[in-house]
């Protein structure tokens, strides 16, 4: 199959398939033209790839997620390992926006809008709360 094909059927870019082969980590066989020629397994194996980025997953644990897949000495517990980590990571990152979503939403609801120049979101990107929008670090 070729590469367009692959892309299609795995909803991946070329240039994320190129890559993926490229570091070795779902690796086509090349035609006497060239070309890169993936086989079912391997479009299998693309689908699982993309199905783990989709998790957020990063390429070194897809590599690992891979490789587990393949292994029949591997266990469940390896493999939940991996996606304890990765839920940490998620639940981190939740965090991390939602401290952004209320620090945000702060700015928004202290700024009235309106005419006059007066704005507390930009008096809070100078970093001084309380200088005016015609602030010295916010002219050239």
């Amino acid at each position: 199959m070729k590469i367009g094909q692959v892309a299609r059927e795995t909803g991946l870019s070329v240039k994320a398939i190129r890559y993926y082969h490229d570091i070795g980590l779902v690796v086509a066989q090349r035609g006497d033209n060239g070309y890169r020629a993936y086989s079912a397994a391997q479009l299998e194996q693309l689908r699982f790839v993309a199905r783990s980025k989709a998790l957020g997953f990063s390429l070194e644990q897809c590599a690992e997620l891979l490789s587990l897949q393949s292994r029949s000495d591997r266990t469940a517990a390896q493999v939940k390992a991996l996606a304890v980590d990765q839920l940490a990571l998620v639940r981190e990152k939740i965090a991390q926006l939602q401290a952004l979503e209320a620090r945000l939403d702060g700015l928004v609801n202290q700024c009235h809008g309106g005419n006059t120049p007066e704005c507390p979101i930009l008096d809070s990107l100078c970093g001084d709360p309380g200088k005016t929008a015609n602030a010295p670090c916010c002219k050239e």
